[in-house]
């Protein structure tokens, strides 16, 4: 089981993005300054590091210089809300492995942190999912239903995959929020309702299945 240092001060996306991994089969641990950070990974306990830019007492980009001044190879993938060219550069040029400006999507940082997990092997990510004559091809941003070509927005889109990457799993309308809307969420929305009914117009109303009570399931 891969273990990740989780440094980052907010307490909501912190917990957010902590219930994810755990999920997911990662183990977690979590502090919300910079010194705490950099002595936490200087342990070599972890596999991967999460690092926030804006955190207290020492910040993130202290923490990586410090971290690569001292030769550690523990891959970092940054986390800021500052999203300019020239922090990307600064994040990077200063041995990150990688960059997510917030708010994210959990399946994005998801898919970055197995990569990263990865280095010396070929990851066989998958470009095409698909349920039935239902496919998403996650390249070219296009939904086919059989023969026919389906538009989808943004969203449409994200609530679409997350759906296929789940076969079978009813998902709770918390869930869905987390994974499509990101950490920044209301949970008294009914924003998955209202995309449920758009996909169901679109993708065909037996598509998607209402567990009452619990959330959403993919038909098979």
């Amino acid at each position: 089981m891969s273990r990740i240092l989780i440094a980052e001060d907010e307490p909501r996306i912190a917990s957010f993005v902590e219930k994810g991994l755990r999920a997911n089969g990662f183990s977690t641990s979590v502090v919300g300054d910079g010194l705490t950070a950099l002595d936490r990974a200087r342990t070599g306990e972890f596999d991967l590091l999460l690092l926030d830019i804006g955190l207290p007492v020492l910040d993130g980009f202290s923490v990586l210089r410090a971290l690569r001044a001292e030769r550690s190879t523990i891959p970092v993938v940054v986390l800021t809300a500052r999203d300019s060219v020239q922090d990307t550069v600064a994040g990077l040029e200063g041995g990150a492995d990688d960059y997510m400006a917030k708010p994210f999507r959990f399946e994005e940082l998801l898919a970055r942190v197995r990569l990263r997990l990865a280095p010396d092997r070929q990851v066989a990510e998958l470009t095409v999912l698909a349920a039935g004559d239902l496919s998403l091809d996650l390249r070219t941003r296009r939904a086919r239903v059989g023969e026919r070509t389906i538009d989808l927005s943004a969203r449409e889109f994200a609530l679409t995959e997350t759906f296929l990457r789940h076969p079978g799993q009813v998902l709770a309308r918390e869930q869905l929020l987390s994974h499509v809307w990101g950490y920044d969420f209301d949970p008294g929305s009914n924003v998955v309702d209202v995309y449920v009914r758009y996909l169901r117009k679109k993708l065909g109303a037996h598509r998607i299945e209402t567990v009452r009570g619990m959330g959403y399931r993919l038909a098979g």
